[in-house]
């Protein structure tokens, strides 16, 4: 029987990132599941607050762990990093301060009270503890093998290490999906390093020159792709590469892609990560 789950898209994955989303969709479907978007959501708040006392900066992300409590979901499905780090972050906030959720829920008066009892996952752990690599490696219709992956975490899965998907230094789970599929993750030291985030928008500059060491250093690693998981690194790494270029007239490019692009090319579907 199909299982459906419950899945907040948050409002990257329907503009500039409507390749993640597709993919992904495309892969839940091959593998015999179902990402149920959530009947109503709104964006996360983007960034959980720096400030314990800020309970104005919970609404947001309570109001969409209600939405799915609401529906009957116990279990939510992010794709974005940044989504997932808000959301758990928020999920976890609320669940260790009774008072302070009882202060958020007064505040929501309109709305049914938060009862915290929804589970907040990252489509990678999902992928890993639900559906099992094992089970992935059975799907797999095109092996890729020959093609090396450097694989970049950035900062928003890993950290802080309490709500973080795999160890913050030494993550593998990226680099096991890719293994399962049949291509060579490499050595990559530089792939829980920031990308540079929303410095991006005044300091353009500085990122890009965060961004060329990212990706020298996969691409002396022998690396042909680098794949990720948030559109905002995936911005800063695709998008500045042409501000490398300027700084650094030697640069050579090199793809960055969603890691659901490249499990859907091994399980079969007509799509090039390469």
């Amino acid at each position: 029987m199909k299982m459906n789950i419950g899945y907040f898209p948050g409002c990257t994955l329907k503009a500039t990132a409507l390749n993640f989303e597709k993919s992904a969709l495309e892969v839940a479907k091959i593998l015999g599941f179902q990402l149920e978007e959530l009947s109503q959501w709104h964006c996360c708040g983007t960034v959980p607050s720096l400030s314990q006392d800020d309970l104005l900066k919970q609404i947001s992300p309570v109001r969409n762990l209600i939405y799915a409590q609401s529906l009957g979901y116990n279990k939510i499905v992010t794709l974005c990093s940044m989504c997932y780090n808000t959301l758990a972050q928020s999920n976890l906030f609320v669940k260790e301060n009774k008072e302070k959720l009882r202060k958020i829920n007064q505040f929501m008066s309109e709305m049914p009270d938060y009862d915290g009892g929804v589970e907040v996952k990252h489509f990678l752990s999902f992928l890993k503890e639900q559906i099992t690599l094992e089970k992935i490696r059975e799907s797999v219709k095109t092996n890729l093998s020959g093609i090396k992956i450097a694989c970049y975490y950035g900062c928003l899965l890993l950290r802080p290490k309490i709500i973080g998907i795999d160890d913050s230094e030494q993550p593998k789970i990226l680099e096991e999906l890719m293994q399962v599929l049949g291509a060579e993750p490499v050595y990559f030291p530089y792939k829980t390093e920031c990308c540079g985030a929303y410095h991006t928008v005044i300091k353009p500059d500085i990122v890009a020159r965060r961004v060329y060491r990212i990706l020298e250093n996969a691409k002396e690693n022998k690396a042909q792709i680098v794949i990720t998981s948030c559109p905002l690194c995936h911005f800063n790494l695709t998008k500045r590469q042409e501000e490398i270029k300027k700084i650094y007239p030697d640069f050579k490019g090199i793809p960055v892609v969603y890691f659901t692009e490249v499990m859907l090319q091994a399980l079969g579907e007509n799509f090039k990560c390469v």
